[in-house]
């Protein structure tokens, strides 16, 4: 086992799926990058080769293995938290792994393969209103841990630093040494930011030329599930916007498009916020690239499809 891994997961209540988390796929684009030249690059990491299919996993696992260690997680306690989905499927994976109960609040829009998956690993689910958002389920998480404190261990996933620490010692060692030290742009969605602060950091940290490109949806109404429009929204106790070297905004219709083509071009069936990510590491590459600056841009892929094949914009 690496020395990144055992960061992760050598402790007294470890499990062998915890072994497989991290350690994700650098994949690259053929068709969707074929207008760029040849020194602007872009590469992706397959977050959802991950057991519970998805980014979240390295958050879930090290806030839980945090929990573990420094006393605040107990057999006598449930896991309890906020989600949009991928990260509460982490929750109920390693939980139902390690004999943990799991409680998780969401809204009631969340998809429908989102919430079977949840139920098929024994969590217990809370619907909040789907106007409201993730931050209604924040505001509902947050009052029943205030009533009931002894009952549950809450991770907070928005404000548990353990969060962004999965990615300074995983996700941004991985992709410094399988670039080779070469990239030179992060570009990574925003939602609880925990990815992009804690991967920006570290590779600030090998690089401080290495820019950090943040990205997030264009208005507070939008449909980029697992993303946040931070002017509009409860900003996570983790974010710190000053890693940003800047900010890239995305429409919904837009990432609708890239979802679609990367499916019927590349055959990566991703996620929304995948596609996302993918249209503002694109958008960039053609600035980069108009201006004649070669670049190795590397940004993230949260998940894959699965979790959102219901949706209408497929057939389109």
């Amino acid at each position: 086992m690496s020395a990144i891994r055992n960061l992760y997961y050598a402790t007294p209540t470890g499990h062998p799926l915890e072994a497989q988390i991290g350690h994700t796929p650098l994949v690259g684009f053929q068709r969707v990058t074929a207008h760029l030249p040849a020194d602007v690059r872009i590469l992706a990491k397959a977050e959802w080769t991950n057991p519970g299919g998805s980014v979240k996993d390295r958050a879930a696992a090290n806030i839980i293995a945090t929990a573990e260690r420094d006393g605040r997680l107990t057999r006598d306690k449930t896991i309890l938290d906020s989600t949009s989905g991928n990260t509460g499927i982490a929750y109920a994976m390693l939980g139902a792994a390690k004999g943990y109960r799991v409680k998780l609040f969401m809204p009631e829009n969340a998809s429908p393969e989102r919430k079977a998956i949840l139920r098929a690993y024994g969590a217990e689910l809370v619907f909040t209103p789907a106007e409201d958002g993730s931050d209604g389920a924040i505001l509902a998480v947050r009052d029943l841990y205030q009533r009931e404190p002894e009952r549950y261990f809450y991770a907070d996933q928005y404000n548990n630093p353990a969060n962004w620490q999965a990615h300074y010692h995983g996700t941004g060692v991985e992709i410094w040494q399988q670039t080779q030290g070469q990239v030179t742009h992060f570009v990574a969605g925003l939602g609880t930011s925990g990815t992009f602060v804690g991967t920006s950091r570290r590779l600030k940290d090998y690089n401080p030329h290495i820019q950090a490109i943040s990205a997030q949806p264009d208005t507070p109404f939008h449909g980029l599930e697992g993303w946040k429009h931070m002017p509009s929204a409860i900003k996570p106790g983790i974010y710190d916007e000053s890693l940003a070297d800047r900010n890239l905004s995305v429409r919904t219709e837009a990432a609708y498009a890239m979802a679609r083509r990367l499916a019927r071009e590349e055959g990566y069936l991703v996620g929304i916020s995948s596609a996302a990510a993918m249209t503002a590491a694109v958008h960039l590459a053609e600035e980069l690239a108009s201006r004649a600056e070669p670049a190795l841009i590397v940004t993230l892929f949260p998940d894959n499809a699965y979790k959102y094949l219901s949706e209408s914009f497929w057939t389109a």
